[in-house]
C-alpha cells in the first residue's frame, strides 16, 4: 500500500523468489566476486599473451627473463596489498590468490618467482618494514623494476628453518655484522632487495632472530651459485652467502631478536598463497589433457571414447573443484590475518592444511594427467611433463608435508 502498487497474487508469492534468493547467496559464497573474477581473468589473459610464450625456454634452459617483471609492474600484477601511496595497487590477499592463479595456467615458473617477490619479500616489507623503509624499498618492488626475495632457509636448517639457523648477525656500531649462508632460496641469483634472517642474540634460540634488509651489491654479500633443479626451471634459485656483511641498523625490520613473529605470520601468508599456485597448475594440467584425450585416436576413435578414460578425467575435475573451494575459503580467512598475527591457533592450522591438500591433490591430478598422455607425456619438452616435474617442490616448499600434519595435529590437539 505505502508503494501506491497493486500487487497481483502472482507478485505476492514470494516463496519460489526466496528460495531463488537464497540459492543465489549459497552459489556466491563458492564462486569469487566480480572484481576478483575480472582479476583473475586479467591476469589469465597476460599469461597467456606475454608470460606462456617464454614458459618452455625458461624451462629447457633455465632462463630467466629480464624484461618480465617490469611488465608484470607495468599491468598492476605487483603490490596488490600495498597502498598506492607506496606504489601499489591497494587490494588484499584475495586479489594477489588471482592473480597468482592466472598466471600459474600459462607459466609456473615465473608464478613461482612472482609469489616469492610479491608476498615473502614485497608484502612482508609492507607489513612489518617501518615508513622509512617502505618509501624507499616498496615502490621498486611494486614496478618490478627491483626483484624480492626470501632469505630463511640454510644448509642445515630447512623444516627445522628457526631453530637451526646459523646466520648470525653482531651489532657494530651503526651496522649488523651478517656471516651464514642461505640455500634453495627463490630469486636469490637475481634479486636486489632480500629480507634476510639472523640470529642476533643465538643463546634465546627462535627469540634471538632479526630481519635485515639486504640489498644486491653490499660488501660481504654474494651469490655463490645457482642451483639447477628438476622442476621451476626458470624460477632461479640459489646458494647466498654472507661474509661480515655489513647492513645498516635502519635496515633491521622491526625490534632487535623479534623476527620469529614476523617468520611465522609471513609463514601463513606463504601456506595460503602457495594454494592458487597449485590450482591454476591443476587447471592447466585438466585443460590440456582433456584436449588430448580428444585427439588422441587409438582402436579407431578418440580415447575420450573410453570409459576407464572417463572415470580418469571425472575424477581429476572432482579434485580441482574441492581444491578451489578449499584454496578460496583458506585465502577469505588469511585475508585479515592482523600484522604480528599468525603462527598459532585456527588460522596455522588452515593454511597447512590449504597447502597440504592443494599440493597432494595437485600431485594426484598430475599423475592421472601424464598417464592420460601415456608416451607423449614421458618425453621432457611436452608442456605435461613440465607440469609434472614441477610438483614436487610444492609438497616440500614452505614446510614439507609432513611439518603441515605436525601443526594442524598440534593444533588440534591443543589442551
Amino acid at each position: 500500500m505505502g508503494s501506491g502498487r497493486d500487487f497481483s497474487p502472482r507478485e505476492m508469492d514470494v516463496a519460489p523468489a526466496a528460495e531463488g534468493a537464497r540459492a543465489n547467496r549459497a552459489a556466491a559464497a563458492f564462486n569469487l566476486t566480480p572484481e576478483l573474477q575480472e582479476i583473475l581473468d586479467q591476469a589469465d589473459r597476460f599469461g597467456r599473451a606475454e608470460c606462456y610464450p617464454l614458459a618452455q625456454r625458461m624451462d629447457a634452459e633455465e632462463w630467466w627473463p629480464e624484461g618480465a617483471f617490469p611488465k608484470l609492474g607495468a599491468q598492476g600484477f605487483f603490490g596488490l596489498t600495498v597502498p598506492e601511496a607506496y606504489g601499489g595497487v591497494g587490494l588484499d590477499l584475495m586479489a594477489s590468490g588471482a592473480v597468482l592463479q592466472g598466471l600459474a595456467r600459462w607459466n609456473h615458473a615465473l608464478a613461482l618467482s612472482w609469489v616469492a617477490h610479491e608476498n615473502l619479500c614485497l608484502n612482508n616489507l609492507y607489513r612489518n618494514g617501518s615508513e622509512a623503509q617502505r618509501r624507499k624499498y616498496l615502490p621498486g618492488l611494486c614496478d618490478g623494476s627491483k626483484v624480492g626475495a626470501l632469505g630463511l632457509t640454510e644448509p642445515g636448517a630447512g623444516s627445522d628453518a628457526l631453530g637451526s639457523m646459523r646466520t648470525t648477525a653482531r651489532r657494530d656500531g651503526d651496522h649488523y655484522v651478517l656471516n651464514g649462508t642461505k640455500l634453495y632460496i627463490t630469486n636469490g641469483p637475481v634479486a636486489d632487495v632480500l629480507l634476510v634472517y639472523a640470529k642476533t642474540d643465538p643463546e634465546k634460540g627462535p627469540k634471538g632472530i632479526s630481519a635485515f634488509i639486504v640489498e644486491k651489491g653490499m660488501p660481504g654479500f654474494r651469490v655463490a651459485q645457482k642451483l639447477v633443479k628438476m622442476g621451476f626451471r626458470g624460477s632461479p634459485t640459489g646458494e647466498l652467502v654472507f661474509e661480515d656483511c655489513r647492513v645498516p641498523v635502519e635496515n633491521r625490520v622491526g625490534e632487535e631478536n623479534r623476527g620469529v613473529s614476523i617468520v611465522m605470520s609471513g609463514l601463513d601468508l606463504e601456506r595460503a598463497m602457495i594454494s592458487p599456485l597449485c590450482l591454476g597448475v591443476a587447471e592447466r594440467a585438466l585443460a590440456i589433457t582433456t584436449e588430448f584425450t580428444k585427439q588422441r585416436q587409438q582402436f579407431g576413435r578418440p580415447i575420450s571414447k573410453f570409459q576407464m578414460v572417463q572415470a580418469k578425467l571425472a575424477e581429476m575435475y572432482v579434485r580441482l573443484e574441492t581444491m578451489r573451494t578449499f584454496t578460496w575459503r583458506v585465502l577469505a580467512e588469511a585475508n585479515d590475518l592482523e600484522i604480528g598475527g599468525g603462527g598459532r591457533g585456527e588460522i596455522h592450522a588452515l593454511t597447512a592444511a590449504s597447502v597440504l591438500y592443494a599440493a597432494e591433490t595437485m600431485n594426484a591430478i598430475l599423475d592421472d594427467a601424464v598417464q592420460l598422455h601415456g608416451g607423449a607425456g614421458y618425453i621432457w619438452e611436452s608442456e605435461i611433463n613440465r607440469l609434472y616435474r614441477s610438483i614436487k617442490l610444492l609438497e616440500i616448499g614452505a614446510g614439507t608435508s609432513e611439518v603441515r600434519k605436525i601443526i594442524i595435529s598440534e593444533e588440534l590437539l591443543k589442551d
